[in-house]
């Protein structure tokens, strides 16, 4: 992948002061994104001088030059959740059969859960309810029922970086009848430990081409002594039964080597979280000539933008 030139796209200066929780905020980053229309959308997460987060809309016509919108994301209902929540983030958003879901990282007192929202203009969003029973991150949706289901992938929280946050080293295939209640039913990919992706988890949603589905992922090598460094892979999947791994990228296809991605917040951190696929044919698979947009989180502070196409990317997943 290559960097856009305006790198990064969105910086904390892009972020208006919304009284009373956001002015002169800490950092933007780790986008969900979307093509709605002819204009490009991201549900950024932003960061408050008290450290807590919030997501805001940025709106673009290029896909490049974002203006922030002066609100903060309300999910109507999500203040019936007895249970205090103190952070929503690293939204991932899919459509799938005529309407637009919103799958995000809740902190709360039992550890990190999986909300989930939905909206059908980008205006108005409601909450539709938390859809984990256990602490869990990474969740991203199929754009696509397979054999009647709803199905996502997942990465329960089930290891730790060393002196760091609970992670964990298993992408995880899940189903659900009704998109809150979901039953895991395979691990698709473990870490690779010694290498890139030790810590493992998903990043956008995956993609639907002729040669299965494609799916960026993050990794984390962890070996370093001085630091984690957040890495971006990329594999296909079956389109059938997507816990069948059809390959996957021994090397990475980004990683930090920026100012931008090696210094910030987190240090030697590339997060991808939204990817947007310009051209599909009639029956809904991404042409392998298409130009792809993946937008990332670089080190926990700003936003940044890498190009592709859609077989640069499924080339890379063969590579080994």
């Amino acid at each position: 992948m290559l960097r856009h030139p305006h790198n990064p796209i969105l910086t904390r200066a892009d972020v208006p002061a919304i009284e009373p929780h956001l002015v002169d905020c800490s950092s933007v980053f780790n986008p969900g994104a979307i093509k709605f229309g002819d204009k490009y959308l991201m549900v950024v997460r932003t960061q408050s001088r008290s450290r807590e987060t919030f997501m805001v809309m940025a709106e673009s016509k290029d896909g490049i030059h974002f203006q922030v919108e002066d609100h903060i994301v309300d999910f109507k209902g999500i203040e019936n959740i007895k249970e205090k929540i103190y952070h929503i983030y690293d939204a991932r958003i899919t459509f799938i059969e005529g309407t637009y879901y919103i799958m995000f990282a809740m902190d709360m007192d039992a550890g990190c859960q999986l909300g989930l929202g939905q909206t059908d203009d980008f205006k108005n969003f409601r909450f539709l309810g938390i859809t984990s029973n256990e602490d869990i991150r990474n969740g991203v949706l199929f754009p696509a029922k397979i054999d009647g289901k709803f199905m996502r992938l997942d990465r329960p929280n089930k290891a730790r970086h060393s002196s760091g946050p609970t992670s964990g080293s298993t992408i995880w295939l899940s189903s659900s009848d009704n998109l809150i209640d979901w039953i895991p039913v395979s691990p698709v990919i473990e870490g690779r430990f010694h290498y890139w992706d030790e810590f493992i988890g998903s990043g956008p949603p995956p993609v639907k081409t002729r040669e299965g589905w494609l799916h960026i992922y993050h990794g984390v090598a962890t070996h370093f002594g001085s630091a984690n460094i957040y890495q971006a892979g990329v594999m296909l999947l079956d389109l059938k039964n997507p816990s069948k791994v059809i390959s996957r990228g021994f090397y990475n296809i980004l990683e930090p080597r920026e100012s931008w991605e090696l210094m910030g917040q987190v240090p030697n951190v590339v997060f991808p979280s939204g990817m947007i696929v310009k051209e599909f044919d009639d029956e809904g698979f991404a042409l392998p000539s298409s130009e792809v947009f993946v937008y990332y989180g670089a080190a926990d502070t700003c936003v940044g933008l890498a190009v592709t196409t859609v077989k640069e990317l499924i080339d890379d997943a063969y590579k080994s």
